[in-house]
């Protein structure tokens, strides 16, 4: 195994905010990250990469409350356990606390952010709120305006919903105006308590019909200037590259969650007793990377593919999706969602990865389009 990748979480699951389908505020918290943890999953983690380049990404809850010290002591253990590596590091936030010292700091190292934002503020306020209820979106655009004047390199993820995913050319034209040209979208598949998709989740199509709509667009006249995860993996996979996304890769895995008291878990998603993988107090992380555990556990996602999607003409692109939205017929709820996108892009990733083979620019497939 040539490395992992580890979703750290400083703070556990606490947050300042109380979003409505946030799945992992129910779980159980722990104590903020110590010194001795902190210290030993940077050692650890560096030790575990066999390339030259070690990514760290800081998640939640909202790690922006392990506080500013702590990303500061972040960096220093870096710099001492680095043996000639070079260190990225990404940070996904809210947004709320990003204040000027905050921006001063992530200017200065290079970090990467990611900032949560559903679209404008009446879709994005239906969920994300204070933890008294109170909306967020002004906060949030405020933050992104102090990242754009600090020049920090930032992307956009947007949890799709059940309100937003209806709405989705105002979505696209809204995430433009706001200054960074790399879009994620996520599509939000979660379950209540008796086991059902939750209200907020989108609908089995709507995911599909959401990224149909943006990529229709998108193809027109935003190719080579706006940046869609989704897409841009997609026509990877095209050109014959692996997917950049782990939903899309034939074999997951090897992309753990640490909790704050150093527990790993097989996965962000899979943060539960029967994932648990152990401690890095007891076991490094190497150890774990290299486990019989951790390669089952990402091998079973195709072994437990049913016989229709091991036929399925898409399955080379889709790969079955993350085994999170799998039901019981171990088929994805959003397998609507994903025939409808990959067949409609077909036609258009197959011009792409022609320009691209002829080396020449997939851009001007949006010229071509014009003069139709």
């Amino acid at each position: 195994m040539s490395g992992c990748h580890v979703m750290a979480k400083p703070t556990s699951s606490r947050c300042n905010l109380d979003c409505g389908y946030c799945f992992y505020l129910e779980k159980p918290q722990q104590p903020p990250m110590d010194d001795a943890t902190l210290e030993a999953f940077i050692r650890q983690h560096i030790a575990a990469q066999s390339g030259q380049t070690v990514e760290f990404a800081w998640q939640g809850g909202e790690p922006t409350l392990a506080g500013l010290p702590f990303y500061q002591r972040v960096v220093e253990l870096q710099q001492r356990y680095a043996a000639g590596k070079t260190i990225q590091n990404t940070l996904q936030t809210n947004g709320i606390l990003l204040n000027q010292e905050w921006c001063e700091f992530l200017q200065q190292h290079g970090w990467l952010v990611g900032i949560s934002i559903d679209g404008p503020a009446d879709l994005h306020d239906a969920y994300r709120v204070t933890r008294s209820g109170k909306p967020t979106h002004a906060r949030v655009e405020a933050a992104i305006e102090r990242v754009r004047a600090h020049h920090i390199d930032f992307n956009l993820l947007v949890v799709v919903n059940r309100k937003n995913s209806v709405e989705p050319e105002r979505v696209y034209r809204y995430l433009k105006t706001l200054g960074t040209p790399f879009l994620q979208f996520i599509p939000l598949v979660e379950r209540d308590q008796h086991g059902d998709i939750s209200a907020e989740s989108v609908s089995e199509a709507g995911f599909g019909e959401f990224l149909n709509a943006v990529f229709t667009l998108w193809v027109k006249e935003d190719i080579g200037k706006v940046f869609v995860q989704i897409f841009d993996s997609t026509l990877a996979v095209w050109c014959g590259y692996p997917s950049q996304m782990c939903t899309f890769s034939a074999i997951c895995g090897h992309a753990f969650a640490l909790e704050s008291n150093g527990d790993i878990y097989q996965c962000d998603h899979y943060v539960f007793p029967d994932y648990k993988l152990g401690n890095l107090h007891e076991t490094p992380i190497a150890v774990f990377n290299e486990s019989q555990a951790a390669i089952r556990f990402g091998e079973n996602k195709q072994r437990l593919l049913p016989i229709d999607c091991q036929r399925c003409p898409v399955l080379n692109l889709c790969q079955g999706d993350c085994p999170k939205h799998r039901g019981q017929n171990g088929k994805s709820y959003l397998c609507k969602s994903y025939d409808a996108f990959f067949n409609h892009t077909t036609p258009y990733m197959k011009m792409m990865r022609d320009l691209i083979t002829q080396r020449r620019s997939p851009t001007e497939l949006m010229a071509m389009l014009h003069r139709r």
